[in-house]
């Protein structure tokens, strides 16, 4: 079993640059302690996400670690010129020396999109092309595409990724129907909400997978993500929880409730009790964390754990304990002892 690190980078307790600078400190301990990957997410406009050009931070995160894997969940590839992002993969996976892994979507909030002049309702289409046209400049040396959003005739690539033919590849996966591609494609998945649908979609992953010949043992990873909160005990985890949980709700739904509308997929409860209560969140004291996350694991069909430690004002200190906890209950014990 693998582990993770989800970060939306939302707004905390401290001004913007002391906020990136615990940040990097935080990722540094989360590369010593043995956590696999950070994963971060892309948004604009919104409290939710400080850190909206996944490439610069990433840039930062690669200088402070040195066994950590990293990479966007996902990049909101309409909001990118496919030729330009293909050149910053290629410059973070050799800055990071092939640990890069590159999560693409595009785009969960339509306000964001139309904020950049991107027609949210033309999103699906521009993702496609632009995906298409990344994997072109990533594993060739020339490329020509024409299409609705994008067209390029003889254009000469000058770089490729050190890892070959590409990086990795994440997709977020909100429905059932959305694993069969990723599937077919061998890129690995993330799915939130409930549990049940998370089995679903692991399930028609397996399907998928083995419908196309492919043995068991060679299966991308097929990640969840929760929301981890530990402490001393039980109960001052909660409080933690409820204190920290309200500030990152409103980060959350700024935009939709600027706008009068509701995410699609991603619906969140407004009270920290009721994310517990739904699964949504993992809370606990030392020895209550592994049985907890087993079990989820095992409901879900998911063979990697993304922990989101830092949300809402939890202060560097609590967000560093909790995952300290964790890290002693489920990573490799040599690699705990190195960073503490």
């Amino acid at each position: 079993m693998q582990f993770g690190i989800f970060d939306q980078n939302d707004r905390g307790p401290y001004p913007l640059a002391e906020q990136y600078e615990k940040r990097l400190e935080l990722i540094a301990f989360y590369d010593r302690a043995g956590f696999r990957t950070y994963h971060m997410s892309e948004h604009h406009a919104t409290p939710l996400n400080l850190a909206p050009s996944p490439s610069v931070f990433l840039a930062a995160v690669a200088q402070r670690t040195r066994a950590l894997r990293l990479g966007a969940l996902v990049y909101v590839l309409p909001a990118h010129h496919p030729l330009r992002l293909a050149e910053e993969i290629c410059m973070l996976d050799h800055m990071s020396h092939g640990r890069l892994e590159v999560g693409i979507g595009r785009g969960a909030s339509p306000h964001e999109l139309d904020y950049f002049s991107v027609d949210s309702g033309e999103a699906q289409a521009a993702y496609v092309e632009a995906y298409d046209v990344i994997m072109q400049a990533l594993t060739q040396d020339e490329v020509n595409f024409s299409g609705r959003h994008f067209r390029f005739a003889n254009v000469p690539v000058e770089m490729k990724p050190l890892q070959r033919p590409h990086p990795p590849l994440w997709y977020a996966v909100p429905v059932v129907e959305g694993a069969a591609w990723p599937a077919r494609q061998r890129i690995n998945i993330v799915c939130g909400g409930p549990l049940p649908r998370a089995r679903e979609i692991t399930d028609r992953y397996r399907a998928e997978w083995a419908a196309a010949g492919r043995p068991p043992d060679q299966l991308p990873l097929l990640g969840i993500n929760r929301f981890v909160l530990a402490a001393d005990t039980e109960r001052e985890a909660t409080a933690l929880g409820r204190r920290a949980w309200p500030v990152f709700f409103a980060s959350f739904m700024k935009l939709w409730t600027k706008h009068g509308t509701q995410p699609r997929y991603a619906r969140i409860p407004p009270d920290f009790d009721t994310l517990v209560e739904n699964g949504g969140a993992i809370v606990g004291a030392p020895g209550t964390l592994r049985p907890q996350i087993e079990s989820m694991l095992s409901q879900a069909g998911a063979n990697y754990f993304i922990s989101q430690f830092s949300f809402g004002d939890l202060t560097q200190e609590e967000v560093l304990h909790s995952a300290s906890v964790f890290a002693r209950e489920l990573l490799p014990p040599a690699r705990v002892a190195q960073a503490v």
